[in-house]
């Protein structure tokens, strides 16, 4: 393990962060909203720790291990997101406690969408495109950025690509280089970025609104910069855009990259995994539709639209809103929140367990039940037309019972702090997805939450985020053996 190595690249990685409180504080000075001073002193802040990590270290130059990988992405997530909260805490009447400003810096760059705040539309401007921007920046990776534009690092790509990308299939590569398929991810993430801003902008809102949601839509992160999210400008055209990109960005960015080199659209309903995405969303909307018009909750129109936006906002793990889904009718509210478990493919923005490992582990259900019935057979696992390796099934099996046992672990913790079971079972679950939204006393905000709450569901966040085993080998005692 190359601790000094590691020490520098932080250095290094905190100083380009820095770099992000600009806009934020050039905003503040184009609105006069009198907070420039909270990035200042952020950027201060966070230069002066980066050099602190740096100057000792400069000379250590050593070739990444995927063990370095691990600490790198575990240690940055947490260091990014803490020093992230500070102009948070710092923009004066109204900014946040410690525990809450971190708890919204965190939620932001995981791209969770759960916010503590009441009033946002009083807040300062900068302060509303602060928090859109950290769910943008979250949304592919910061560490992936850093690999597309710090190659002279020196920094062992393959080894942060493959804890950054989520979803169990990591090691293909979309060019040769890392370096190369980095950047082509955020090609593709700006121009859709880009897409979906001047999108907002025809349909109707102002450039401030239409940048920060374009940043929250693309990172499939739910902040808005209004307290009624989508649903504050009431317009159809929007509600569409968004629930466009929202599942644009919630196929894997390998179809994008795809779609983008070879010209074609094909491809996208050859995929396995976002033909499952796609009558999965269609199934569930349907579901909702007729429930919703059979319990005259809407008319037929309305109806329609908010079923539609909800499903393809919680489903794909954005956590947008139009309506209150709380208050829907029956079992509505709990199956639209457990479709979030399902959440986006692998290689995408959304959160969630990743649809192809819910392929995965149908498709090993049906193999045991074939088994049972023809108990000498071979039988593979196909995805397509793929076989996938049982190296891959036992881990996606492994995910599973290490998200299940967290799962439960978290619960009975936040629990404990005297939260009701409802409430409880939805923060843990939206965490951990990195939805958002929640039921119970938590379904318009997490603010009035105990605040050992409050950190729990931080680190629901970052293991949802990392996806469990990058944070928990960390844990381990073989990982720091030499």
């Amino acid at each position: 393990m190359s601790l000094r190595v590691i020490l520098r690249i932080l250095g290094l990685l905190l100083m380009l962060f820095s770099l992000t409180m600009l806009p934020p504080m050039l905003m503040s000075l184009w609105f006069r909203d009198g907070v420039w001073h909270a990035f200042m002193s952020g950027i201060a802040i966070t230069v002066i720790t980066g050099l602190l990590l740096y100057l000792p270290n400069r000379r250590s130059h050593k070739e990444l291990r995927i063990r370095d990988g691990f600490i790198i992405a575990a240690m940055f997530w947490t260091v990014l997101a803490l020093f992230g909260s500070l102009p948070l805490m710092l923009f004066g009447e109204g900014s946040l406690s410690i525990t809450d400003a971190v708890f919204e810096s965190f939620s932001g760059l995981t791209t969770t969408g759960a916010t503590v705040i009441t009033g946002i539309d009083f807040l300062p401007e900068s302060v509303r495109y602060y928090r859109q921007q950290l769910q943008w920046l979250g949304g592919m990776g910061i560490v992936v950025l850093a690999v597309a534009i710090l190659p002279t690092l020196g920094v062992g790509g393959m080894a942060l690509y493959r804890t950054e990308i989520p979803g169990p299939l990591k090691d293909s590569k979309l060019t040769p280089r890392i370096t190369e398929t980095a950047k082509a991810l955020w090609y593709i993430y700006a121009t859709l970025t880009f897409a979906c801003f001047v999108a907002y902008m025809v349909a109707g809102m102002d450039w401030f609104d239409a940048l920060g949601h374009s940043f929250s839509t693309v990172a499939i992160g739910g902040f808005s910069t209004h307290d009624a999210s989508i649903g504050y400008f009431n317009s159809a055209a929007i509600e569409l855009i968004c629930i466009s990109f929202m599942l644009i960005s919630a196929f894997s960015f390998s179809l994008h990259f795809i779609a983008w080199r070879e010209k074609r659209l094909l491809h996208y309903f050859q995929d396995p995994e976002a033909r499952f995405l796609m009558l999965f969303l269609a199934g569930l909307t349907t579901i909702t539709v007729i429930t919703l018009w059979l319990t005259d909750t809407y008319d037929d129109i309305v109806g329609l639209r908010h079923a539609l936006f909800e499903v393809v906002s919680v489903a794909t793990t954005a956590g947008f809103a139009v309506a209150d889904f709380s208050g829907w009718p029956g079992a509505l509210p709990f199956l639209l929140f457990v479709a979030a478990f399902v959440g986006g493919c692998s290689g995408s923005t959304a959160g969630g367990m990743k649809v192809i490992r819910i392929i995965l582990i149908l498709k090993q259900g049906m193999r045991e039940v074939m088994r049972l019935i023809h108990p000498n057979a071979v039988i593979a696992v196909k995805v397509g037309k793929v076989s996938v390796p049982d190296s891959i099934a036992q881990a996606v099996w492994g995910f599973f019972s290490a998200y299940v046992m967290l799962f439960f672990l978290m619960l009975v913790g936040v629990m404990a702090t005297g939260v009701d079971q409802v409430t409880a079972w939805s923060t843990v679950g939206s965490a951990l997805n990195n939805l958002g939204p929640a039921l119970g006393e938590a379904s318009s905000h997490y603010g009035d939450l105990p605040s050992l709450a409050k950190w729990i569901l931080v680190l629901a966040m970052l293991l949802g985020r990392l996806e469990i085993f990058t944070v928990l080998v960390l844990f381990t005692p073989a990982f720091w053996r030499r």
